[in-house]
């Protein structure tokens, strides 16, 4: 008798940061205005990642190249496939695009994985969760982690909702935290239950004494934090407050940059080019662009980034803080000051890469572009 082979070899590909194309396989609706769209490759790829990174998507939108960076909220427990989770904000353009336009067998560009705001460099066996709003995905990737692989570690979960009906993950996290002793969920909504709905839990906003109930030890703990800006500060002021070893407190920016803060950056450029204004030309360092034979003295100061913009070299770019990587270029001689918030690893640095939006030239250099 003759035994015939139906399974056809698979050769599974290792994610790595790069440019990657995926396509949409799933839609889930989480609550009203948040879903969670779920990618996989056309061939094998076996997506692992630290529980807390994330990608960034290069869409065209009205024939326009928009990068934007989420974080990954599945875990890499679950390999095949990787999810966001994306609220819907009023007039939010990339937001907006994903929940009209994402639907199975889209395929779309991502970068990454990327993001140093993840559980497997601050390993602890005690960890406080904080998180607000959409601010929940890179926390529910790292719980997910730590449930699915078994791992013994003391989790303390709070998560600030504006109502019962926008928790995202309420259901999953329910069955999660009934199943580990050492898992314990707190649920705090800012106001009262919608029509037909009942709430017995925490409401109104984090403060000191609710947080000294929920995690009484949380100043012995490993603290991973993601929200608001508003919802952070409060956090820290009261870690700060209680003298909290702010080395073991972590946060991850979600929402758009104050108007305040987006005042001064202006403010301070305009002092900076005020200043530069008289910079002698020998001070200039010269960047030449080897693939297209292009060369152009900046200030010190400058980034490459804003080197090649001053000769129509389009170099792509997403976040500008040297956090998703998209702007990675080789770097053929010279030396830069290079300040990223993950966007690149040792690894790729060694190699010769930088990141264009954050690099500025100490010596004058040559960029393999």
């Amino acid at each position: 008798m003759s035994s015939t082979n139906y399974l056809n070899p698979v050769n599974t590909q290792t994610w790595t940061n790069g440019r990657h194309q995926v396509r949409c396989v799933k839609v889930i609706q989480e609550t009203k205005d948040v879903r969670t769209f779920c990618f996989m490759s056309e061939q094998p790829v076996m997506y692992f990642f630290k529980p807390g990174q994330f990608v960034t998507l290069e869409l065209e939108i009205n024939g326009q190249q928009v990068m934007r960076s989420y974080t990954i909220s599945s875990s890499p427990s679950i390999p095949y496939s990787f999810s966001i989770t994306v609220k819907h904000l009023p007039g939010g353009l990339v937001s907006g695009w994903l929940h009209d336009n994402m639907k199975e067998g889209v395929e779309l560009v991502v970068h990454g994985p990327v993001g140093n705001f993840n559980a497997i460099d601050f390993p602890a066996d005690k960890v406080l969760f904080l998180s607000g709003g959409v601010g929940i995905t890179p926390l529910m990737s790292m719980t997910r982690w730590f449930f699915d692989t078994n791992a013994s570690i003391d989790i303390d979960f709070v998560h600030s909702a504006r109502a019962p009906s926008d928790v995202i993950y309420h259901r999953e996290l329910i069955h999660m935290f009934s199943r580990i002793p050492d898992f314990n969920l707190h649920i705090i909504c800012e106001s009262k239950a919608d029509l037909g709905e009942t709430w017995a839990g925490y409401r109104g906003f984090l403060t000191e004494p609710m947080l000294e109930l929920i995690s009484p030890d949380y100043l012995e703990r490993e603290i991973f934090c993601c929200g608001p800006a508003p919802y952070m500060e409060a956090v820290k002021k009261i870690l700060r407050k209680n003298g909290f070893n702010m080395d073991h407190y972590h946060e991850e920016l979600f929402g758009a940059t104050p108007a305040e803060v987006k005042e001064d950056v202006i403010e301070l450029a305009e002092q900076a080019e005020a200043e530069n204004e008289e910079v002698a030309y020998n001070e200039l360092l010269s960047v030449e662009f080897a693939g297209s034979g292009k060369s152009v003295r900046i200030q010190p100061g400058e980034t490459v980034q804003a080197a090649a913009s001053k000769l129509g070299l389009h170099i792509p770019r997403g976040c500008g803080m040297g956090i998703c990587g998209t702007c990675r270029v080789a770097l053929k001689s010279g030396e830069v000051e290079m300040e990223h918030n993950g966007g690149i690893d040792d690894e790729d640095i060694e190699d010769g890469y930088i990141l264009s939006c954050c690099s500025r030239p100490k010596t004058d250099l040559v960029v393999d572009y």
